[in-house]
């Protein structure tokens, strides 16, 4: 894999970790509340969802970073693969937010950009 696909990959998994910190542990703090557009009522109603929702996250940033690792280290790929499986369900989740709710467009990009950027990269890397 190109080092500029790895690259956004492994950001794409910073990001997911991110994620998963807002949701699963911050998910009732005013700044994450802000962040999501919630307000406090539901927040509290959802917790059990966001707290779900972000390991969700957490594992596919682990699924990205252990690829990228193998990737670089031993197993092309073993890595290749984990790190496009990673990727690719971080693209299509940004998609359906961005599909499902319109006016979560800039929080669906963030989520979105930098896999696809990263399988984007990867695929240019194997046309040349």
């Amino acid at each position: 894999m190109p080092v500029v696909g790895l690259v956004f990959a492994v950001l794409a998994a910073l990001i997911h970790v991110y994620i998963f910190v807002l949701e699963s542990l911050r998910w009732t703090a005013p700044k994450t509340r802000a962040i999501f557009g919630t307000s406090e009522d539901e927040a509290l109603a959802t917790r059990q969802l966001a707290f779900n929702q972000g390991f969700y996250n957490l594992f596919l940033a682990v699924m990205v970073v252990v690829g990228a690792a193998v990737d670089i280290a031993s197993d092309a790929t073993v890595g290749r693969t984990l790190v496009a499986a990673g990727a690719s369900c971080m693209v299509l989740a940004g998609l359906v937010l961005l599909l499902s709710d319109r006016t979560k467009v800039r929080s669906a990009l963030v989520q979105l950009v930098a896999p696809a950027i990263a399988l984007g990269a990867w695929g240019i890397g194997a046309l040349v």
